[in-house]
């Protein structure tokens, strides 16, 4: 009788974290696997809420309110039906992660800390500061970049580590190469875990592990409870150029398989218990930038340079289809009922069939409609040869990057929620899409 009931409270549990909305990709396993359907055909706007800068944060929704980080450094609560604001608290710094909200509080990141605050006020319980630790990935002649010796921070270091809450702990990763477990209810630090680089994936937590993954080019799986390594997968190396390196990517834990995408090209597939590699899918010197999304043997992911959202098969690796779309994916997908929805730099939201691999409808941001500084084509795909022709030294690569954005880009992660896709974009907007 009491294996029945453990067995039964399990499966609730289970079924809890599979259909949550309210931490980064959709559940601590980060498969971005959303309960019920999302629009299946685009009615239009629901609302849009503005705030002051570019949100890179993807929302959490919890109790009917949307929370989500801006670079304003303002994190937001807003109501979810009608787009008003709750309340909003100043931050001292950008806010590039996305929340966490669980047991009436929300937990995020930015580059002075890792903040917890009252869901319902926005009044702030504790902070444990970054101390001026938190940092981008950086090198030297980054990117193949001049001058070859300078140490350049990488603009394409987009995102902070996105907590996730477990067991009243608080993991996430930081800038000066650490992973953290701090106590939810205190704000005190558990444990620490040194990596040898920044860490600015997002931490999976499955059956008592947690799994993150490092600019020092390492996939580490840490026990929840002590922080002890028990295994790391190690992916590619470019010790020349520094752009082929590092998981920014966060991974998604599926059935005893761990996947994840990597700057050195590829997708892996990873034995969840030791680490092993099962598969892995290159896609032809393109980051892998987005947290794989994970349903029914099937694995979805967009890339980058080659603007490729993949579906491969969950088992072999092998590729079911490609779509392509207009411009670099950052964004992961969110994956409800027969749809995958997922935005690009150009400022489309996808709606993309499991079944077909074709689009069933397309969003555009406002900033994408109104490409002030006309750098999209008459197609919609984004030139980037228009605004940074050369790219031979590391303005170039600046300007690049943050001209790249004034087209309403979408680098939030979308979550679906009561038939309705919630997004963040660079020209400031948190979007409700029906």
């Amino acid at each position: 009788m009491k294996f029945a009931i453990a067995f039964i409270l399990s499966l609730i549990v289970v079924t809890q974290i599979v259909t949550a909305q309210n931490t980064f990709h959709g559940n601590l396993a980060r498969t971005g696997v959303y309960d019920g359907n999302g629009p299946a055909q685009l009615t239009g706007l629901k609302w849009a809420f503005k705030t002051e800068g570019p949100i890179f944060s993807s929302p959490a929704i919890a109790d009917g309110v949307v929370y989500v980080g801006s670079a304003d450094g303002f994190i937001y609560a807003i109501d979810q039906k009608t787009g008003t604001q709750k309340w909003k608290l100043k931050t001292a710094a950008p806010i590039p992660s996305s929340p966490t909200v669980t047991n009436g509080v929300v937990y995020f990141t930015n580059y002075s800390g890792l903040y917890a605050v009252l869901a319902d006020t926005g009044k702030l319980k504790w902070k444990v500061p970054a101390e001026a630790t938190d940092k981008h990935f950086e090198a030297k002649g980054i990117h193949g970049t001049s001058p070859k010796n300078q140490l350049m921070p990488d603009p394409y270091d987009t995102f902070l580590s996105s907590p996730a809450v477990f067991n009243g702990r608080v993991y996430y990763g930081s800038g000066e190469g650490g992973v953290y477990a701090i106590d939810a209810e205190t704000g005190q630090v558990v444990w620490k875990f040194a990596t040898g680089d920044v860490v600015h994936s997002s931490p999976a937590i499955a059956n008592g592990i947690v799994y993150i993954g490092s600019f020092d080019s390492n996939l580490y799986a840490l026990d929840a409870e002590s922080g002890q390594e028990k295994w790391r997968f190690k992916s590619g190396e470019d010790p020349v150029d520094h752009n082929q390196v590092g998981f920014q990517s966060s991974p998604a834990v599926v059935d005893g398989t761990v996947y994840v995408g990597c700057r050195d090209a590829h997708v892996y597939a990873l034995d969840a218990i030791t680490g092993r590699k099962k598969w892995d899918y290159y896609t032809k010197k393109s980051w892998v930038i987005g947290t794989p999304a994970v349903r029914d043997g099937v694995v979805y992911v967009g890339t980058s340079d080659s603007h490729l959202f993949h579906a491969l098969d969950a088992k072999t690796g092998r590729l079911r289809f490609t779509f392509s779309t207009k411009s670099i994916m950052f964004s992961s997908a969110a994956l409800a009922g027969e749809l995958a929805y997922v935005g690009d730099y150009s400022g489309r939201l996808y709606a993309i069939s499991t079944k077909t691999g074709k689009s069933v409808w397309e969003f555009q941001t406002q900033g994408s409609k109104e490409d002030r500084l006309k750098i999209l084509s008459p197609d919609g795909s984004m030139d980037f040869s228009k605004f940074a022709p050369y790219f031979n030294d590391f303005m170039d690569m600046y300007i690049q990057f943050y001209t790249s954005l004034q087209a309403g880009a979408i680098l939030s992660s979308p979550v679906v929620s009561d038939g309705t896709v919630y997004f963040g974009s660079t020209d400031g907007n948190l979007y409700a899409v029906h």
